[in-house]
């Protein structure tokens, strides 16, 4: 179908976000389309505030609006316990399960030679300097399950064995809801390892 050029351009725009196709992308345009003017005019303000306003939090590299977070911020926080994870959008998986209450640090990735990204791409040696202060006695390693994530978990794990800091790793295993004949080896020898008493 041939669309008249400001649509053609809006799809091919929202399909470059992460898992738009063009179905999404079209059910999008015509939201937009099909509200009112001022909605495109706060979207894209809001777009644009988020670019210019937002940064790296100087000392967990979250996400923030001033120099830090608003985690950091917060006095409340467990400074001894420090949760280690790869993007911004982990940190919120686990801040939304409302479990966790120390603080965090965001690496900007995983370790991944065939993308080219190497310990130096990553915001491991800020994480050493932290534990080098001396005040966390631990380090909760909250890297996604995958090859990438468990290299950079057992790279970091490995950094941080000379200091005296317990280092642990989240569990893994079965998912809640999930019957064991649809599991596959991985997923079954991971919960038997991460097993706990009853």
């Amino acid at each position: 179908m041939l669309y008249p050029r400001p649509i053609a351009r809006l799809l091919e725009e929202l399909e470059k976000l992460p898992g738009i196709g063009p179905k999404s992308a079209q059910r999008i345009a015509y939201h937009i389309l099909r509200e009112p003017p001022n909605f495109a005019e706060k979207l894209s303000q809001a777009v644009v505030d988020t670019r210019a306003k937002i940064r790296d939090c100087s000392r967990c590299f979250s996400l923030s609006e001033g120099e830090l977070c608003p985690i950091c911020q917060d006095d409340r926080r467990d400074r001894a316990s420090l949760c280690v994870v790869a993007e911004p959008r982990d940190l919120m998986a686990v801040e939304n399960t409302g479990t966790y209450r120390g603080c965090y640090h965001v690496l900007q990735g995983h370790l991944s030679p065939i993308d080219g990204i190497g310990p130096d791409d990553l915001r491991i040696d800020p994480l050493i300097q932290r534990v080098r202060e001396g005040a966390i006695s631990e380090v909760i390693l909250a890297t996604n399950p995958t090859v990438e994530g468990d290299a950079t978990a057992l790279y970091i794990a490995e950094l941080l064995r000379p200091f005296p800091v317990r280092v642990t790793q989240l569990a893994m295993g079965l998912p809640v809801g999930g019957d064991l004949d649809y599991a596959d080896q991985v997923t079954i020898a991971r919960a038997f390892e991460g097993r706990r008493l009853m």
